[in-house]
């Protein structure tokens, strides 16, 4: 058997991974700004997290929500403390797509409608509904194809305004992303976010904050839509939330009141899911990740915005894009073979930094100086 070929791959195998470091096949050293797509926020193979995770699988790896999991318990408690939202309720699933397509559904029970307003460049998951709230026809199958998405354009409040104006009362929900991340790191602006509140508020829509890559104290916040100075009504989460291990949720505001079987996973909040989580959290409380995240993502947004060649730096904290022009489309992958640094990419010539929270100055410093160097090759 072949694997399924969808996906485009580097020719490097990693092996090995610490911190911000990772190493592949050939013992060759790579500084990690990728994060495996977000996803590493405490580092590779924190001493804590491992030890979680080893502690709990010698104990129990497994058993479904047919039972009390007291992890679950602990894991909402402790998230609602991180993230400041202690009387929201939470639902643990397993993946962005999951907790996307959960909190759709979960807004049309709510108010009985079917219509759901999202945004150009949007990227919400490849799952049945997901996928059809996701600005990419590529990869939208016929069977998912509805007439009950709106695409807007991305902060345009008068197309909102409009919208609402003509539909408004059949409108489940409204989904956004703080920082659009597949997009090319472009952020919600504070007032586009403030009317997304008070028009869902006006209509009973629900505000769906979809946190799965710029959440988790990626921004500095815990979501980076708090920048707004508003709440939104579910916020969906995953890449950051395990540090690699498959777990994800929906952080539900109080109005919202469940039934047995209104939404359901297998493996969602597993013990070791759990473990991985609260592992995560543990480690951004106690070594203040959310600050460092802030501070470090300034200093590298400050002093690449002062490189000539670069068009443009949006994003906030560490999660950043660098928008180049077509003649330097080149330099991420030069970035990866020739001078040895993992970053992402956003069509058609952003790269994108989404490193590990704990990331240190002189990493920052590390890049910035091989960055240069790669611009002016």
């Amino acid at each position: 058997m072949n694997l399924f070929d969808v996906y485009p791959l580097n020719n490097i195998e990693i092996v090995k991974a610490q911190g911000s470091t990772v190493w592949d096949a050939e013992g060759q050293e790579y500084l990690d700004l990728y994060g495996g797509h977000a996803v590493i926020s405490i580092g590779h193979t924190h001493p804590h997290y491992v030890q979680r995770l080893t502690d709990q699988l010698n104990k129990v790896g497994f058993y479904s929500n047919s039972v009390k999991i007291a992890l679950q318990v602990q894991l909402a408690e402790q998230l609602g403390k991180v993230s400041g939202k202690t009387d929201y309720q939470l639902f643990l699933c397993n993946s962005g797509a999951e907790a996307n397509e959960n909190a759709l559904k979960l807004a049309s029970f709510y108010n009985g409608r079917k219509k759901v307003i999202a945004f150009k460049g949007a990227f919400h998951g490849r799952t049945s509904l997901a996928v059809s709230a996701t600005d990419n026809p590529k990869i939208i199958a016929p069977v998912n194809e509805t007439d009950n998405i709106v695409f807007l354009p991305h902060n345009d409040e008068a197309a909102l305004e409009q919208a609402f104006a003509e539909f408004g009362n059949d409108v489940a929900a409204v989904i956004i992303e703080g920082i659009q991340g597949v997009g090319g790191i472009k952020e919600a602006s504070i007032s586009f976010l403030q009317k997304i509140r008070s028009l869902c508020d006006h209509y009973n829509s629900v505000y769906i904050a979809d946190s799965v890559q710029c959440g988790y104290g990626r921004t500095g916040m815990f979501y980076s839509h708090e920048y707004a100075g508003v709440n939104a009504d579910v916020y969906t989460m995953a890449k950051g939330m395990g540090n690699g291990f498959p777990v994800a949720g929906i952080s539900i505001a109080p109005k919202f009141k469940p039934w047995h079987g209104m939404l359901g996973t297998t493996f969602g909040g597993n013990h070791l899911a759990c473990a991985a989580a609260l592992a995560v959290l543990e480690i951004i409380e106690q070594d203040d990740l959310l600050k460092n995240a802030e501070t470090i993502g300034s200093y590298l947004i400050e002093e690449l915005k002062r490189i000539e060649e670069v068009k443009e730096v949006r994003g906030r904290g560490l999660m950043i894009g660098i928008d180049l022009p077509e003649s330097l489309a080149h330099v991420k992958k030069e970035l990866l073979f020739k001078h040895k640094i993992f970053t992402g990419e956003a069509k058609p010539n952003v790269i994108r930094l989404l490193p590990a929270l704990n990331l240190t100055k002189d990493q920052a410093d590390q890049f910035l100086k091989e960055f240069k160097i790669a611009l002016k090759g």
